[in-house]
């Protein structure tokens, strides 16, 4: 959903064409997007990306660190093989990403570090409801990571991260874990609420 502003219409036709498909799979994809929240029916006919509500986006926020935090403190501890490949990804991105070359894409390989690094704990419940969680957040996240330096310092947190967790020290890996996940809170907050204030401004030009 990054791709398209907040209140922009979104219509079968014009999706159809611009992605070179027939209306169909796009149907079905808008019936999908907005059955999961991500879309909002408008009056006049077609859709429109939802708009962030910031007091959701918090709680969702919470409940993400809550789950992280939990995963971190897993009784039986993380898969050691899991970490170092997860961190082995990581350190090479820090060598081969260059500035836009992921974008708003950037947001799934963070989700995809996330769901991995409660992966290695070895609770596959919770690591799906961290996936959920995820799910909720990515509308508004879609805007993030859109500079070379926000995406640099998020490649290095993480491997700071892994590296405390592989050195057996988890509480400094319980503060570099909040830490990153503040920033990220911040940051997506910034975001929604310069989106709103983009929605209401059209709004009054028209």
């Amino acid at each position: 959903m990054g791709e398209f502003p907040l209140g922009r219409r979104l219509g079968e036709v014009a999706l159809a064409e611009l992605l070179d498909v027939s209306r169909t799979p796009i149907r079905e994809a808008l019936t999908r997007l907005h059955a999961e929240g991500l879309v909002v029916r408008l009056p006049e006919g077609g859709f429109s990306p939802t708009a962030p509500d910031l007091h959701t986006v918090r709680e969702l926020y919470e409940v993400r660190k809550g789950l992280e935090l939990t995963a971190l403190h897993a009784d039986d501890g993380h898969d050691p093989a899991q970490l170092e490949a997860l961190l082995d990804d990581w350190r090479q991105l820090a060598v081969t990403t260059v500035e836009g070359e992921f974008g708003a894409d950037f947001v799934l390989h963070d989700e995809d570090f996330h769901l991995r690094l409660a992966g290695a704990s070895g609770n596959q419940s919770l690591t799906e409801f961290l996936a959920l969680v995820n799910q909720r957040i990515r509308f508004v996240r879609m805007q993030d990571f859109l500079t070379a330096d926000r995406v640099q310092r998020t490649i290095a947190e993480h491997v700071s991260i892994v590296e405390a967790l592989l050195a057996g020290d988890r509480p400094l890996t319980e503060t570099r874990l909040v830490r990153h996940l503040g920033v990220s809170r911040r940051v997506v907050e910034r975001r929604a609420a310069m989106a709103l204030s983009r929605m209401v401004t059209g709004r009054t030009d028209r």
